[in-house]
């Protein structure tokens, strides 16, 4: 197997983290570097005895900035990003490589991804159209939950039984060409979280990369481990920035008022009690501020 940097970037993953890196850390020809985003449970110290190359930060920069720290820090052909509450076997790790290295336009590739349990996760992904945007600010996914005209995410089964070619891939489990993240200039770190693995395979078929989806190689995660309803401001602010950078400013208007629409009928209408309501006010509250009424370049960096 060629040589691979490993990158995970951890943020309170005590619970996950050594599962997660420990049996690849393990493995010949590997660079295992996990980035601490400033946890407060000490998630390094369960990884201390490991061959680990751990890099802490003095801060929570996003999860985007940790992965650019991670794979700054190495040399490898190829980068594996991997979410801590996710786990890959060695079999599955060769075959991703193999498929890039017999392939030199092949920018990424991303395994199937199960939960836990063995059931299929949505790992594929369309990129986001504005009718997606105002279907489930409506709740229109709910009403034709087979409909794929306003879905971004890919629910055919048939398609994660054989090899494809979606939009974009879901973060938790990708292997990239380290040429290829030189030659765009890494993640964008102005995603604290939420759109930065969207915006990454965008800019890699936009350089004239190929990007696939492998089904023969399995990952395992842990959905929603690191997350929940005090994200959603997070999520809204990532969606508004990703619309300024790649659709132009009145798309990404309509995207605004879209997104602070769904808040609304959230606020309203959603399940999830208390919670999820004061989650959704706080998205409103992001689609509404200053910041998110401007293009990217206009943002500190």
């Amino acid at each position: 197997m060629a040589s691979v940097d490993i990158v995970v970037v951890s943020f309170n993953s005590r619970a996950h983290l050594r599962d997660c890196i420990a049996p690849l850390a393990a493995l010949p020809d590997v660079h295992a570097i996990v980035v601490d985003n400033a946890s407060s449970d000490d998630s390094l110290d369960v990884i201390a005895d490991l061959p680990v190359t751990a890099i802490p930060r003095s801060g929570n920069g996003g999860f985007a900035a940790g992965c650019n720290d991670g794979w700054r820090a190495g040399d490898a052909p190829y980068v594996l990003f991997l979410n801590p509450d996710a786990t890959l076997d060695e079999q599955s790790l060769r075959t991703l490589v193999a498929r890039l290295t017999e392939n030199d336009r092949l920018g990424a590739i991303a395994p199937r991804i199960e939960r836990p349990d063995g059931s299929l996760a949505w790992s594929q992904r369309r990129f986001p159209r504005l009718r997606s945007t105002y279907a489930r600010a409506l709740f229109l996914h709910r009403l034709f939950p087979q409909a794929a005209w306003f879905d971004e995410l890919i629910r055919d089964r048939s398609a994660y039984a054989a090899p494809g070619s979606p939009d974009w891939v879901s973060g938790a489990c990708v292997l990239v060409r380290r040429s290829a993240l030189e030659e765009i200039g890494g993640w964008d770190d102005g995603f604290f979280l939420y759109a930065e693995d969207n915006d990454l395979c965008r800019r890699l078929r936009n350089c004239g990369y190929e990007l696939r989806y492998d089904p023969s190689a399995v990952a395992r995660h842990r959905e929603g481990a690191s997350s929940g309803y005090e994200t959603l401001p997070v999520l809204a602010a990532s969606r508004i920035r990703y619309a300024y950078k790649h659709r132009g400013r009145i798309a990404a208007t309509l995207e605004r008022l879209g997104v602070g629409l769904e808040a609304v009928t959230h606020v309203i209408l959603a399940r999830g009690g208390l919670a999820s309501r004061a989650g959704h006010v706080k998205a409103l509250r992001a689609v509404l501020s200053r910041s998110a009424r401007q293009p990217p370049s206009a943002r500190p960096t």
